[in-house]
Parts: C-alpha cells; sequence; structure tokens
C-alpha cells in the first residue's frame, strides 16, 4: 500500500519529561518500541481508514465512546541519542531514551477542526452528515482529543505534498540518511535528517533574521517564526527529525539520491549574508521547480 504522499517533522523529547515517574503504560512501550518511522506512517494510515469504515468513531485512535484508545500510550517513536549528530561538544542532547509520541487522535482532531474551520459550509455540512455530526459535536470532540496531548503541543507537523523550505534551515545538509532500497515503492525508502534540538533552534533563529531583514514579514519569515516558537516548546535537550516520508514514493532514484534541497536553502541564507541577490534568486529558481513539480500532482488527485 502507498503510504500518504506526506512529509514530517519530528520532536523527540527525553523520556524523563513524560512524567516523574512516566505512565507504565509508556514506559512499557518505550522498552519494547520497534517501530521505525515508515512503520508509524503506515500506522496512522491503517488506524485512519479503520476509522472511516467505522460507523461509531469519528477520530482515530478512539474508542466507540469517544475516548482515546490504548494507542494513546503504546504508538511512539524512539531514538537512541547516539544516532543524533551535533554540531559541536558544546551542544546538549539527553543521554536516554528519546520519544515522539504518535498523538494521531490529538492530530487528527487538530486538522478536523481546521478543515471545518476553513472549508466551503457545503463542503463541512457533507462530510459531518456523512457521520451524523454536528459542528458542536465535532468541536467538543476535538477538545477532548487535545487534552490528551503530552505535553502544550503535538510533536508531530506534516504537510502533503513538499516540503516546507523553511524547515530546511535546521538540518546539516551533510547528515543526509537516505535509503533507496529497491524502488519508489520499497516501504524502507527514506530520506531523512536528524538534529539536536540546540542546533536546530540555532539554525532557524539565525535563518530567521536574515529572512527577515531581507524579505520582510513575509510567508517564508512567518513559516520560521511559527517553527521556531514550536520548537522552543519542548525540552531543550530533545532530538528533531525532518523526514520525506511517503514523497520519496514520487521520486525517482536518480534524483532522489541528487536531491540538493537543504544544500539549496542553505545556499540561500549564505548569499543573504553576503547580499548576494543574483544567487538567492537562482537557487529559489531550482528549488521552485524541484518542489513544484511534485505539489503539482496534487491536482491530479
Amino acid at each position: 500500500m502507498l503510504r500518504p504522499f506526506a512529509a514530517y517533522l519530528r520532536v523527540y523529547e527525553p523520556l524523563s519529561s513524560f512524567g516523574d515517574p512516566p505512565d507504565d503504560a509508556l514506559l512499557e512501550a518505550v522498552e519494547r518500541s520497534e517501530m521505525t518511522p515508515n512503520e508509524a506512517i503506515a500506522r496512522e494510515e491503517w488506524l485512519w481508514l479503520k476509522s472511516q469504515i467505522s460507523r461509531t468513531v469519528t477520530l482515530p485512535a478512539e474508542t466507540p465512546d469517544g475516548r482515546a484508545d490504548l494507542s494513546l500510550f503504546t504508538d511512539v517513536l524512539v531514538l537512541d541519542p547516539g544516532e543524533v549528530p551535533l554540531s559541536d561538544e558544546s551542544v546538549e542532547l539527553a543521554m536516554e531514551a528519546l520519544v515522539c509520541p504518535m498523538e494521531v487522535r490529538a492530530r487528527s482532531a487538530a486538522a478536523l477542526s481546521s478543515f471545518l474551520d476553513d472549508a466551503p459550509p457545503a463542503l463541512a455540512s457533507e462530510v459531518l452528515d456523512a457521520k451524523g455530526l454536528t459542528p458542536e459535536a465535532v468541536k467538543s470532540q476535538s477538545s477532548a482529543a487535545l487534552r490528551d496531548l503530552y505535553g502544550s503541543t503535538m510533536h508531530i507537523l506534516s504537510t502533503n505534498w513538499t516540503v516546507p523550505l523553511p524547515w530546511f534551515t535546521i538540518v546539516d545538509p551533510d547528515e543526509r540518511r537516505i535509503v533507496l532500497g529497491t524502488g519508489p515503492s520499497d516501504p524502507i525508502r527514506e530520506v531523512s535528517w536528524r538534529v539536536a534540538m540546540g542546533d536546530a533552534l540555532e539554525r532557524i533563529t539565525e535563518a530567521e533574521e536574515l529572512v527577515r531583514e531581507a524579505l520582510g514579514d513575509t510567508g517564508p519569515t512567518r513559516i520560521l517564526a511559527e517553527t521556531s516558537k514550536w520548537l522552543s516548546s519542548f525540552h531543550p535537550h530533545s532530538a528533531v527529525e525532518l523526514d520525506y516520508g511517503g514523497l520519496v514514493q514520487l521520486i525517482e532514484d536518480p534524483v532522489l539520491a541528487t536531491d540538493t534541497s537543504a544544500d539549496e536553502v542553505h545556499a540561500i541564507l549564505d548569499a543573504l549574508r553576503r547580499e548576494a541577490v543574483e544567487e538567492v534568486a537562482e537557487a529559489f529558481e531550482n528549488l521552485r521547480d524541484y518542489w513544484g513539480d511534485l505539489a503539482s500532482r496534487e491536482r491530479f488527485n
């Protein structure tokens, strides 16, 4: 089965930050967890499909009476701190299990609330009628789901059909992890980066300052500011993962192997430091062509 055509930005917090002590169910899940990011994407998709064919369940990972099911505690990604590169010895990273709760129910609730706020009234009514729901019932259920979060915000951001270019500012282009497998349909296929929170915040703060000075309060500046604020809400010794997710299914081996998106975003930042406007324009044009081609496929789906 194809994975969703989405990319992900995940935060892995130290296990000790989830409570003193953490919930027993969470501790057990972390101890036995072997789920990979690709398997997590498949798990999310299965939970979503299961909820769509149910007459009683509105959100994924939910019981018929509207409560979170056991996956609230058991669906987690676990990262060994030894798998996270550090820019230098001064960057601090927790030396214990790093945990990213999938929070599928809460993330789905947030997405549903956003959809109902933004969708044309006729479309929103059609969606609600299919489940026999009212806007008030959905908002109440969504609020309950969002209370399941371990902290003040979700540990995973996702975006369909493309990777927001500002996300690349937090990574070191040379630390790319790439697994081509046997081709686009191989479930192990992956492109990702891992970075310590200290490095991520330092890089995105500098990027925001450079872009704001050059372009003002534009779209890229706002995305940088929002992402920086989101990252700052987590434990300072966490890790961050940028993952192409299911987008790797859309890109052939030679193109994926030579993908230079992160390098070009950092080249833009370097050009902004030097006020080399022509270099900024050229790099941005290359990125727009590359990611615009992928994003354009949404119109055919």
